[in-house]
């Protein structure tokens, strides 16, 4: 038998997602803000690619956030 779709903790779910995967970035940029004269270039780039995917998936959390936050539960 299938387990009943509970989605009342998934805007929580969301939410520690959210934030973090904004203070990874944050880390992120600090990190390349004191360091990007002595990493190298691919590394720098690596770092700047991650940084944007993490932008990405925020952007996503935060919509999907607007999906779910309707099934909230408040326990």
């Amino acid at each position: 038998m299938a387990k009943k779709d509970n989605r009342g903790d998934n805007a929580v779910h969301l939410r520690n997602s959210i934030r973090n995967t904004e203070a990874r970035l944050q880390e992120s940029q600090e990190y390349l803000d004191e360091h990007a004269d002595e990493i190298s270039a691919t590394e720098q780039a690596t770092l700047e690619a991650k940084n944007e995917r993490r932008r990405q998936s925020v952007r996503g959390f935060k919509s999907e956030l607007q999906d779910e936050a309707k099934f909230e539960t408040t326990e």
